[in-house]
């Protein structure tokens, strides 16, 4: 197994995964807040593809964060 691959399944781990998910409920909901609270808080109309997409791209970051980790650790 190459070194891209290995670091790619620990990435995606399950361990991994829920960190992610944490990181992910956390970190989306307060910039869901920060973008969108006016409309969120007055019942006005809310951009849906850009709460989810502010939910998504923690998730990401923090998936991709391990998976360079794991590859950096991995080089050594």
């Amino acid at each position: 197994m190459g070194l891209r691959y290995r670091a790619l399944r620990r990435a995606l781990s399950w361990q991994i995964a829920q960190r992610s998910l944490v990181t992910m409920l956390v970190v989306g909901s307060v910039l869901n807040v920060i973008n969108q609270g006016d409309a969120l808080g007055s019942g006005a109309a809310v951009n849906w593809l850009k709460l989810v997409l502010t939910y998504c791209v923690p998730f990401c970051v923090a998936t991709f964060g391990a998976y360079s980790a794991y590859r950096a650790a991995e080089k050594v």
